[in-house]
């Protein structure tokens, strides 16, 4: 058997085990150090060999796993799927992060129009689609934020790159009922008098988004 096949099969083994999503460079300290090129081609080998299968290989935010195919995702679905349900408010905050990234709450604030309380942030972090980026180098060090490798890989994206635009995120039904918040991501004034909605400092709005539900299912 030629070396090429050997790393492949080896890469295929450690990836089918592996607990997480493993990059290139950590695939390369498991398998003894092995080339990085050697790998990176021996991946792009297996991602081709895995695309008319039930399952694929991905690649998302630099690291890879393999995951049911998209077409076959319903197979696998629980008959009672667990959604998660986001504030309005939350809705709105990721949406800034996730476009205008890495962003401060000061910042957030300013695209909203209203002020942004910390548990809008805490929930985002405890779901894991949102970290502290480190601090913005002005006066005060404001903490920043960004989105996680698990945002991009919970909405199928291999980079921030892939974000829907607003006509997509419109057209398929994405944004109710945060209209208005891509609208003003997008410098649209949905009220038309060029004043912020009228809403609590405290961020406690009830409106839900209820399309955070995954439409792939990791092998």
């Amino acid at each position: 058997m030629s070396a090429p096949d050997a790393l492949q099969r080896a890469i295929e083994a450690t990836l089918f085990a592996a607990e997480e999503p493993m990059s290139v460079d950590s695939l390369c300290t498991h398998l003894g150090d092995a080339e990085a090129g050697d790998v990176r081609e021996a991946l792009k080998a297996l991602e081709e060999t895995y695309s008319e299968r039930g399952i694929h290989l991905v690649e998302r935010s630099k690291r890879w796993h393999f995951q049911t195919a998209p077409d076959l995702a319903h197979l696998l679905r629980r008959e009672k799927e667990q959604v998660r349900r986001l504030s309005r408010a939350a809705t709105e905050v990721l949406a800034i992060i996730a476009y205008h990234e890495p962003v401060s709450r000061a910042e957030i604030e300013s695209i909203r129009g209203v002020q942004t309380a910390k548990g809008t942030l805490d929930v985002l972090m405890e779901a894991g689609w949102v970290r502290v980026a480190g601090r913005r180098e002005v006066p005060g060090r404001p903490v920043i934020y960004a989105t996680t490798p698990d945002f991009l890989q919970h909405f199928g994206l291999e980079s921030r790159k892939d974000l829907p635009g607003l006509d997509e995120l419109k057209a398929a039904g994405l944004l109710d009922p945060v209209d208005d918040a891509y609208d003003a991501l997008a410098g649209e004034d949905p009220s038309g008098d060029g004043e912020a909605d009228d809403e609590s400092v405290e961020d406690t709005d009830e409106g839900t988004f209820d399309t955070f539900e995954d439409e792939q299912t990791q092998a």
